[in-house]
């Protein structure tokens, strides 16, 4: 399973606009498997409940409120490239208009 970092990696999205490549993935993680939904729930989760420790930590020490935003900020990191690697192989791309 090739990782992609961004929807423009890719292949059949290089070339598209944002607003058609996010509908195509949306529709792809529409087919994605029991299994794949749940890995990439789990995971959601492995990432967004250290920040909500952090927050409830605020009230001892407000250095928490820090490092829950830095966690917070690694979910686009983690999650996105997940998501999208497994919505890549149920990408079904329409024809595009062919330019003669």
């Amino acid at each position: 399973m090739a990782f992609y970092f961004t929807t423009r990696h890719i292949p059949g999205l290089q070339d598209r606009p944002l607003a058609e490549r996010m509908a195509l993935l949306e529709a792809a993680g529409k087919q994605m498997s029991v299994p794949e939904k749940t890995l990439l729930n789990v995971l959601k989760l492995l990432v967004i409940v250290p920040v909500f420790i952090f927050i409830m930590r605020t009230a001892n020490d407000w250095s928490s409120l820090l490092w829950a935003f830095v966690v917070f900020l690694l979910y686009p990191l983690l999650v996105k490239p997940v998501q999208y690697s497994l919505c890549a192989k149920y990408l079904v791309l329409p024809e595009s208009p062919s330019k003669e």
